[in-house]
């Protein structure tokens, strides 16, 4: 059964890839020269130089971060390393709805890139107010600028300042006074040197997150620790691996005091896939039905429920997931694109999700590709 042409992708996964000038348009002038900017880096011989980002005076030398959509899976690599080498779409948000009309995709959502997934990359700032700063102008670029340019059709997601759970909570409700739809938060703040969901510690951001009724996007990596088995292991290890950051995230919070004291906190496993979701609820279910009289978990509520009361995922070509979807909950499940990396099908990730999503009925299809994602994001129709 073909994917209905009125039915309209919406991608809960995509990325954006920073501007030259975010930051040095945005800062304070007394702040330009240490915020993020662009600067130049000699390459070999007969190469053009790279360009950089450069935030107070440390170098972050990928600007591309695997943005490479246009291209063949035999020229795929890591990391562009000049805004040259990427086609116009990873960082203009007008050649970006061109590339997704391309692509027959309606909307998305999309995470950072230099300040990493979740903003993590201002964890390192030496100087608290910048890095504050930084922040804050990453978001209004979001909503300002980059979402402004079609509302509806590109969704804002905010990143936060990590370091203080006070001001993570303020910029949560100020972006939500924007116009702010999702927040980007680490799916493990504990690699991080941050607190754990198992203390107190971050009850300010979920209670934020509930009042303004925005989900947290636990996207894979964002705790900074990628799956690795040796340091001999190629990249396709980890890149294999990388659902069970999602798993582990997913685990971490259902045994957790989180979802018990914040019942209307809503959690997206951001690129994640789906496949793993019943076998992880059976194993859950099972160690608490076992174990759970002499540790401190909850008594009560099976891991299941309260999986299927808070959590969503998203899937780009996860055929065994869509085959087992009534023991995730259809409801629970939204789709995604990842352009501009390489996990995407651009331009034929709509002909790929019709293939996908072939023997599903047009109204478990519907729901999958944009209903689910208009209700957690509370997107209008």
């Amino acid at each position: 059964m073909p994917l209905q042409p009125w039915m309209k992708l919406l991608s809960t996964d995509d990325h954006l890839i920073e501007p030259p000038r975010l930051w040095t348009d945005r800062l304070p002038a007394k702040y330009r020269d240490l915020g993020p900017r662009i600067v130049e880096q000699a390459r070999g011989e007969g190469q053009a130089p790279a360009e950089v980002w450069n935030y107070e005076g440390r170098i972050y030398p990928y600007i591309g971060l695997n943005a490479v959509a246009g291209k063949s899976p035999e020229e795929f690599g890591l990391e562009p390393t000049r805004y040259d080498e990427m086609i116009p779409g990873c960082y203009d948000p007008k050649a970006r709805l061109r590339d997704m009309d391309l692509d027959g995709v309606w909307g998305a959502l999309c995470f950072p890139s230099f300040p990493r997934f979740a903003g993590t990359v201002f964890l390192d700032g030496q100087d608290r107010r910048l890095a504050l700063l930084c922040v804050q102008a990453w978001n209004d670029f979001v909503i300002d600028e980059w979402c402004a340019t079609a509302p509806g059709r590109l969704i804002p997601l905010v990143i936060l300042p990590l370091w203080d759970v006070d001001a993570c909570a303020a910029e949560i409700r100020r972006t939500a006074a924007k116009g702010a739809k999702a927040i980007s938060f680490p799916e493990n703040p504990v690699p991080l040197g941050l607190p754990s969901f198992h203390t107190d510690h971050w009850d300010p951001v979920f209670t934020a997150a509930e009042e303004t009724d925005m989900p947290l996007c636990l996207h894979f990596g964002t705790s900074g620790a990628a799956p690795r088995t040796a340091p001999e292991a190629p990249f396709a290890v980890t890149i294999t691996l990388f659902a069970t950051n999602s798993m582990y995230a997913a685990a971490d919070l259902l045994f957790s005091p989180v979802l018990h004291n914040h019942p209307r906190l809503k959690i997206g496993l951001s690129e994640g896939g789906i496949g793993w979701i019943p076998y992880l609820l059976e194993r859950a279910d099972g160690t608490w039905e076992r174990h759970r009289f002499y540790q401190n978990v909850n008594q009560t509520v099976r891991p299941s429920e309260l999986f299927h009361q808070h959590f969503h995922g998203c899937f780009i070509d996860d055929r065994f997931g869509v085959e087992v979807r009534h023991h995730i909950g259809v409801d629970k499940i939204t789709w995604e694109c990842d352009y501009p990396h390489s996990d995407s099908y651009w331009p034929k990730s709509r002909a790929y999700a019709a293939e996908v999503l072939a023997d599903v009925p047009d109204d478990e299809v519907h729901k999958i590709v944009e209903l689910n994602t208009r209700r957690l994001y509370n997107l209008p129709a």
